[in-house]
């Protein structure tokens, strides 16, 4: 069964649906021929361009692209083979916190401090519609599967559903100030007590926990990876990123070469590729490959 696509949340974690094609008690139970190795992921590229903080990565659909945002009030869309920058999109007031891609790759939309939220369109690189309605700092956003809606969470604890053809925000719902909803079998919650837990989101039970990491002061990502085995990855603050077995829970590789807290990381949907990002001191994004 298709997975529903989750937005993810609040202050003290982030959590992120099992995005693939199967049923998500298949993905834990199926074994894969890459299940007894080991990755080995090495650098690749090292981009530049961001002037502060990066706060989110996510790769296009199809994997061709890689959106990042930041502090710094601009989004980037890179070239995911050659890591070569393709356009700037400047339009926020504030920082950005997220962004998040239409299913067909054509539009993003972006969170942010300024409160509120832009919807580009990519091919032009132009704003088509800012949502307005948010009190406070937007913190995530993700589009439902076919895209014509969109949900948003902020600081002023509320989650707001908008009409993306009309720009118009349909539904306000009240949240606490660290809600998250996901509609897949399975999540992943990373919080401030160096742990990541799958949680089983229909019973309210945690499956598995990974520790390893170092996550006490910030909303670090975490993410799956499914392209060459079944793994979670996650950026933590001793500027590494940690590569768990989803299966065994141990960790089975660790990068090194950022030199502040690694904020986010992204998976690509096809091939064996992690984006890492950190913080001021480093304000690189990193593009990892596994050509095993």
């Amino acid at each position: 069964m298709d997975v529903d696509v989750n937005f993810t949340h609040s202050e003290k974690g982030r959590e992120q649906s099992l995005d693939v094609p199967v049923s998500p008690e298949q993905k834990l139970s199926q074994e894969s021929p890459r299940d007894s190795q080991k990755p080995s992921y090495r650098l690749r590229y090292t981009l530049s361009g961001h002037t502060r903080a990066i706060s989110a990565l996510k790769f296009s659909p199809d994997g061709a692209i890689l959106a990042s945002s930041g502090a710094d009030k601009v989004v980037k869309l890179w070239d995911a083979n050659t890591g070569e920058v393709i356009r700037t999109l400047e339009g926020h007031k504030e920082g950005i916190s997220d962004v998040a891609w239409s299913s067909d790759g054509d539009y993003l939309a972006s969170a942010s401090d300024d409160k509120t939220i832009i919807l580009w369109d990519l091919e032009l690189g132009t704003v088509t519609k800012t949502l307005i309605g948010h009190t406070n700092f937007v913190f995530c956003l993700n589009y439902n599967p076919s895209s014509n809606l969109l949900a948003s969470g902020g600081y002023d604890e509320t989650v707001r559903v908008w009409d993306v053809a009309r720009g118009k925000s349909l539904k306000v719902l009240p949240a606490h100030s660290d809600p998250v909803t996901a509609n897949s079998k399975f999540v992943l919650a990373s919080t401030q007590d160096s742990t990541i837990r799958l949680w089983n989101y229909h019973t309210s039970r945690c499956v598995k926990t990974y520790v390893g990491h170092t996550n006490r002061t910030y909303c670090i990502v975490s993410c799956f990876s499914t392209t060459n085995g079944k793994y979670v990855v996650s950026g933590s603050e001793d500027n590494k990123i940690y590569i768990w077995d989803l299966q065994t829970r141990k960790v089975v590789q660790v990068l090194e070469g950022h030199r502040d807290v690694v904020l986010t990381v992204a998976t690509h949907p096809k091939r064996n590729i992690i984006a890492s990002a950190a913080m001021e001191k480093d304000l690189t994004i990193r593009l990892w490959h596994d050509d095993t």
